[in-house]
């Protein structure tokens, strides 16, 4: 009667360890593409924050914060701790920024104006929720 037993133990034993063993295979990619995809994230994280961070140096910009009572040194610091999809939002938005800002039309200026306030409520937001 020891035997069935001992036998059923080892059998048991030996299905525990099967997934633990198949979870040490190989990968289905390369560690030079995961590499790559991560670096990738990166890059394109850092050029989001880049943008946001380029759109509050302007002096516009500037002005629009002094006039609303925005401390931009906040708004940076806020941007360096931004990531996912808030940091994407404010890219998108510093963006257009940019471009409204690129034209220099003067019918724009509500626009850009507008844009401006949206992008830094969003940048205050974030810092409100962490």
């Amino acid at each position: 009667m020891r035997t069935p037993t001992t036998v059923l133990a080892i059998l048991l034993t030996l299905a525990a360890a099967a997934p633990q063993l198949h979870a040490q295979s190989t990968h289905v990619a390369p560690q030079a593409v995961l590499d790559a995809a991560i670096q990738q994230h990166v890059d394109d994280t850092t050029a989001q924050r880049e943008a946001v961070l380029k759109v509050l140096e302007r002096d516009e910009v500037k002005a629009v914060a002094g006039r609303v009572g925005i401390d931009l040194t906040n708004a940076a610091t806020a941007v360096a701790a931004m990531s996912g999809d808030d940091l994407k939002a404010a890219s998108t938005q510093a963006q257009a920024v940019e471009r409204a800002l690129a034209g220099g039309a003067s019918t724009v200026v509500i626009s850009t104006t507008t844009i401006i306030i949206a992008l830094l409520v969003i940048i205050l937001l974030v810092v409100a929720i962490d």
